[in-house]
């Protein structure tokens, strides 16, 4: 690590801590003051079609691939004992190539509601912009990796776990990382920061709540206030409801 350069040594050593150290902090006092913000604020009122299908394919995908490389990252030797045959390999790649482009599809879907439907864009804060735009670039350079840089499976139980468990180990060692190439480098970098800006987004809410939105029904909203009733509809019920009227009292 002394003889890594000083960017490398700011990105992956400190950059880290400066991260999780905001993560927990953030997370810890907005709870405290603000419990309620812990919400996703669902616009899926204003719009439900397009909801449905972004949200519905970027939780499902971003979810198997948090899983995965939870996976890789707590049983590496296991992960490159699968991978050591060619057709466990090739099936392990296929699956995170297709979670990835199903997440990137539904982010993609998000942000196109987002800017063209006008009830939507409305209630877009800044911070949800940016949120989406670090999760764009994070998982289209996941995609890009498994492209370009196929294999990662492999590369991230070998390079990427001990890495990360040397950072928990507040001993982090950037060897593993110096000679891995650049889309690869800013997937990490972009990792630690989407964990930094993590407490200050909606997204916060999957914190402290379980997963139900993966498999509830679809919820019904019941509007109880008072029923406005277009006037000139009134007017035409009224002169037929007459009309019934009198030819009632005529046959009878």
């Amino acid at each position: 690590m002394n003889n890594a350069p000083l960017l490398d040594f700011i990105l992956f050593a400190v950059l880290p801590y400066v991260a999780l150290f905001t993560f927990l902090l953030v997370s810890i006092q907005r709870y405290r003051r603000n419990p309620f913000s812990y919400s996703s604020l669902s616009s899926q009122f204003l719009e439900n079609r397009q909801h449905f299908w972004g949200l519905v394919s970027f939780h499902y995908g971003i979810l198997a691939l948090f899983v995965g490389h939870l996976i890789g990252l707590l049983l590496p030797r296991q992960v490159l004992w699968w991978n050591s045959r060619p057709a466990r390999l090739y099936v392990m790649e296929l699956s995170a190539l297709i979670f990835g482009l199903l997440t990137l599809v539904g982010l993609c879907a998000v942000v196109h509601r987002r800017l063209f439907t006008s009830k939507a864009r409305i209630v877009t804060s800044a911070t949800d912009w940016i949120i989406l735009g670090l999760l764009i670039v994070q998982v289209a350079a996941g995609v890009y990796i498994a492209v370009f840089h196929p294999w990662g499976s492999s590369w991230f139980a070998a390079s990427a776990a001990p890495y990360i468990v040397s950072v928990f180990k507040l001993n982090p060692d950037i060897s593993y990382l110096l000679t891995l190439p650049w889309a690869v480098k800013l997937h990490i970098i972009n990792a630690w920061v989407i964990i930094g800006f993590f407490p200050f987004t909606r997204l916060v809410h999957v914190i402290v709540a379980p997963f139900p939105y993966l498999w509830r029904k679809p919820e019904i909203v019941r509007w109880y206030g008072v029923r406005r009733v277009n006037p000139l509809w009134m007017k035409h019920k009224t002169a037929a409801n007459a009309r019934t009227a009198s030819v009632s009292g005529t046959r009878g």
